[in-house]
């Protein structure tokens, strides 16, 4: 079997897209991760360690794209086959682990969100920390069969080719061929499409919970909803067509027992491009999240200013006034401008306070977005409130 040698689609695209996506991804990861170990070290949440591991394994990423470089403008591998199966293996481990801590990413901030009280009580640091080595050992495992597939083929007279499976060096090359192709349409199922359908689902259900929440402005819900969009687009234009056409193009590589020139050879190869944008498209969304690493790079825009102005002047434990929450005598007044009756036929005051008091307020000082903070303090208040007062719409 033999590729797309002559095609010199591939040697004209790859070199120059990983050569740009190289010093973005490589200065954007870098710079947060820096940020975010030293701005948000006093506020070491469940947020930031999932993060950190994604920036490390983005930084190991684009780490084997300078080989690739050289591969693709020479035409030729020049550092052996050893290093060939270690490239082959890193640029697949780390691409999954990215993919998987975004999942993970998607799932904290589901459950902070919808359910801030289990979240607040069995959601941390350590149990972050013990799922990330977990996402780590478990994709080096799926990963460790690239070491074997993976190997140096000659091509013509002077020249090496780096191939995802050895079919030149192995005399049952359509077996080996099927075997691979397997092996990759499991890594397209288990480790692309099924993480896909979870971080799609927890962000659907994170834009369902706070569109549905009354006090919530209009602003702050388009603001969430286009963070959504932002990453579900992006992990759909990334890493959903490039495994659609690796799977495609190994399999058409198989049935034909022979080389694929056409749009799909040179679909891929695109693809393969567009799976490495995500790596520098995640500083921005950190820069999203976090505010410190906003503030780092942009400075402190005057809605953060009045935002704190705001919590400063009015969003004091000891002082629940009307204004703050919206609570007015018997009505909630979200800022939309809709009214909320709370029913108080069976309120009871001690009961609506031990619950008050049971919520760890003091976590609030380690969520790392005022925004964020903000929406916990009122989910987690208005959720106790419609238990004891429960919400009507006028």
């Amino acid at each position: 079997m033999s590729s797309c040698h002559g095609d010199k689609f591939q040697v004209q695209l790859l070199p120059s897209m990983y050569g740009v996506e190289f010093c973005v991804a490589l200065a954007g990861n870098l710079f947060a991760l820096r940020l975010l170990v030293t701005r948000e070290r006093n506020n070491w949440h469940t947020g930031v360690v999932l993060s950190c591991n994604l920036a490390i394994s983005d930084l190991l990423y684009v780490l084997t794209l300078p080989l690739l470089i050289v591969y693709y403008m020479q035409e030729n591998w020049l550092f052996g086959m050893a290093v060939c199966k270690i490239e082959r293996f890193l640029f697949t481990c780390n691409l999954y682990v990215s993919i998987y801590f975004i999942m993970c990413i998607s799932v904290n901030r589901y459950v902070a969100i919808v359910y801030p009280f289990f979240s607040r009580n069995h959601v941390n640091p350590a149990k972050a920390k013990a799922a990330s080595v977990v996402i780590w050992i478990f994709v080096t495992a799926i990963s460790s069969p690239v070491l074997k597939f993976a190997s140096t083929c000659p091509e013509g007279s002077n020249k090496t080719r780096c191939v995802s499976y050895s079919y030149c060096t192995n005399s049952d090359a359509v077996a080996v061929a099927y075997t691979h192709l397997y092996y990759k349409v499991f890594l397209s199922v288990a480790r692309c499409f099924i993480p896909f359908l979870v971080t799609f689902a927890s962000y659907c259900a994170v834009l369902r919970g706070v569109w549905r929440n009354v006090n919530i402005t209009s602003l702050e819900k388009w603001k969430v909803a286009l963070m959504v969009f932002a990453v579900v687009v992006l992990y759909a234009i990334s890493f959903v067509p490039y495994h659609l056409l690796q799977s495609y193009y190994f399999f058409r590589k198989v049935d034909e027992l022979g080389s694929v020139c056409d749009w799909v050879y040179k679909a891929y190869q695109v693809s393969k491009g567009l799976a490495t944008l995500n790596m520098c498209i995640h500083p921005l969304l950190y820069m999203a999240v976090f505010d410190n690493i906003r503030v780092a790079c942009c400075g402190r825009r005057s809605a953060d200013m009045a935002m704190n102005n705001t919590l400063t002047k009015s969003c004091s434990l000891c002082s629940l006034d009307a204004c703050t929450y919206g609570v007015s005598d018997k009505q909630v007044l979200p800022r939309n401008g809709s009214a909320v009756k709370c029913s108080l036929k069976h309120f009871s005051e001690q009961a609506f306070l031990i619950d008050l008091a049971r919520v760890s307020w003091k976590d609030i000082d380690i969520i790392p977005s005022v925004e964020d903070a903000l929406l916990f303090f009122k989910s987690a208040f208005l959720t106790i409130l419609n238990k004891h007062a429960p919400f009507k719409k006028c």
